[in-house]
């Protein structure tokens, strides 16, 4: 496996997103949640130094896993200074359990905290368990204040970590 730097418009980005948004939509279909995840992104929200989107690749470079991290600071949809708020972390159903989704996350933390980014947050729904086994194992923690687009949502969880400097 090899990692790349991307633009989240890059044609790889795209048909990972596509994919995720798929499996948002099966997931989510009982919640009325058909249309996968409509948080408005665009791909200049991930540009360095102000965000990061990373893809990893196999052996025969094909995108098999993503990831990426926007700045947020504190605005109505209830953000602080200095987030890093976690996107697109996905990682195709024949690549899964290979520790792939834990670099990616690794990769972005520390691409956050040298940009000067002092917290990493997160919003998922509970219908991804091993996306929240994902980041509780990697030491973010439930907010009690939610934030991001799906704030409302009864089944959204949001998720926090301090990016400590080393």
């Amino acid at each position: 496996m090899h990692f790349r730097t991307v633009a989240y418009d890059h044609p790889d980005a795209v048909k990972l997103n596509d994919e995720v948004q798929l499996e948002y939509a099966e997931r989510y279909k009982d919640d009325g949640g058909s249309e996968g995840d409509v948080t408005p992104l665009d791909a200049t929200m991930f540009a360095p130094p102000h965000g990061l989107y990373l893809l990893a690749y196999d052996d025969q470079d094909r995108p098999v896993a993503s990831g990426g991290w926007r700045s947020q600071d504190e605005n109505e949809a209830g953000y602080l200074d200095g987030d890093a708020e976690l996107k697109r972390m996905y990682v195709i159903h024949e690549a899964r359990g290979l520790g792939l989704a834990r670099h990616i996350l690794a990769a972005l933390e520390d691409d956050a905290r040298a940009a000067g980014r002092t917290r990493m947050v997160l919003e998922t729904g509970i219908r991804q368990p091993e996306a929240i086994a994902l980041y509780t194992s990697s030491g973010y923690a439930l907010c009690a204040q939610k934030f991001g687009h799906y704030r409302d949502y009864e089944n959204s969880r949001c998720f926090a970590k301090l990016l400590s400097r080393p």
